[in-house]
């Protein structure tokens, strides 16, 4: 996380002894990555946090290539997959590769237990929805257009309003997930040529101490399983933190896109980095003004790249056929670019109102089973006058 944050009552000094008000020593937690050299946080519980009543199986985890896994185009409709059920717990996958996972989700439960990502960091847009995160860093608000980012390790639950519809593409990341390089300077500010600032991350406003014993469940994400953990007490029972490692958001529509007169590479459109991933943003913006500028984007050979793209609106300058929640796979080398009629016709058009996530992977991307079952099978040879 790029900023430092702190929120309740902590001491002066960290590894000191450190008390409520009668007297009780409170419980000093260190979270942080990469063992003791990465990002970290220091929290302040009521009670241990290594508490637990017990630990059991709750389901496996089946990532399940589809067959045959052919190197082409893709169009993925998650519209047409299930719908409902809960936002951690019925999520359901589409891609990944070693290194990222997508998957797709449109809860209408409140989870009654916590979560925990044991295997990677997250970033879950909010396509649609609203409410709140809550985690023993405090409350986080969601809204749409929300990125979230939610750290490995970091114990969380969503609580969404039931009145408003909600969709969430969740992004798995093995590595920490973090924004790009060139944007920082050598001390980790973001400089003025980035197309966002400190002012636009969303970090947790309020920190509300929950002091109650009994049974309280965390899932935890592992490899091949979920698995059920009770604790003996609320996991939000922290007075205290401070540190770098915590929940935190930028929303999309926060991202200042960076145009030209001629058409710009789509490393301008990047907002965060992992070690083999990169994540972009394509926004409403304007076009190229260039009097000769083909807006559009020329055809492209992403060697050594997978590119996904998560339409979060039904307009995009360079596709036709794609629908609010559609997702297309352009493989390694393959050619790609604007289908027929989208070249020319973007000629002379001043902006576009377009809204996509994209994902591009630097490891081929396998297709999930349930994935398959949505496949546009026209996309391939949408390109054929």
């Amino acid at each position: 996380m790029p900023i430092y944050h702190t929120l309740g009552t902590i001491p002066r000094k960290r590894h000191v002894a450190f008390r409520t008000p009668t007297g009780e020593l409170l419980h000093e937690h260190l979270m942080g990555n990469q063992g003791f050299q990465g990002q970290s946080s220091l929290l302040y519980h009521l009670r241990p946090p290594t508490a637990l009543e017990s630990v059991e199986p709750l389901k496996p985890i089946a990532l399940q290539e589809a067959e045959p896994s052919t190197p082409r185009p893709r169009h993925l409709r998650t519209s047409a997959l299930p719908t409902g059920g809960s936002p951690t717990l019925d999520r359901t996958p589409l891609l990944f590769n070693e290194d990222v996972a997508l998957w797709s989700v449109r809860p209408d439960k409140q989870d009654d237990h916590f979560y925990r990502n044991g295997i990677a960091d997250e970033l879950v847009y909010v396509a649609e929805g609203e409410g709140e995160l809550e985690s023993p860093f405090g409350t986080l608000p969601i809204v749409a257009g929300d990125q979230l980012v939610l750290h490995r390790g970091v114990v969380h639950r969503y609580r969404l309003k039931s009145n408003v519809p909600a969709r969430l593409l969740v992004v798995e990341s093995r590595s920490y997930l973090r924004f790009p390089d060139r944007y920082r300077s050598e001390l980790g500010q973001l400089l003025e040529g980035a197309p966002f600032s400190e002012r636009d991350i969303k970090r947790p406003t309020k920190l509300v101490t929950r002091d109650a014993v009994g049974d309280h469940a965390v899932v935890v994400r592992q490899e091949r399983a979920l698995t059920r953990m009770v604790m003996a007490h609320h996991p939000c029972d922290v007075v205290g933190w401070d540190g770098y490692y915590y929940p935190w958001a930028f929303n999309i529509h926060d991202f200042e896109p960076i145009t030209g007169t001629i058409h710009q590479p789509p490393p301008i459109h990047q907002v965060f980095q992992g070690d083999r991933h990169v994540v972009c943003n394509f926004c409403p913006r304007p076009y190229d003004f260039h009097p000769d500028a083909v807006p559009a984007p020329y055809n492209h050979s992403n060697v050594m790249t997978d590119e996904v793209l998560y339409y979060a609106s039904s307009e995009f300058m360079s596709r036709k056929g794609i629908e609010f929640g559609s997702i297309t796979l352009h493989p390694d080398g393959l050619p790609h670019g604007p289908q027929p009629g989208r070249y020319e016709a973007s000629i002379g058009v001043p902006r576009t109102e377009e809204l996509a996530v994209m994902i591009d992977a630097f490891r081929p991307l396998r297709v999930i089973r349930e994935a398959a079952g949505v496949e546009d099978g026209d996309y391939l040879r949408s390109w054929v006058d």
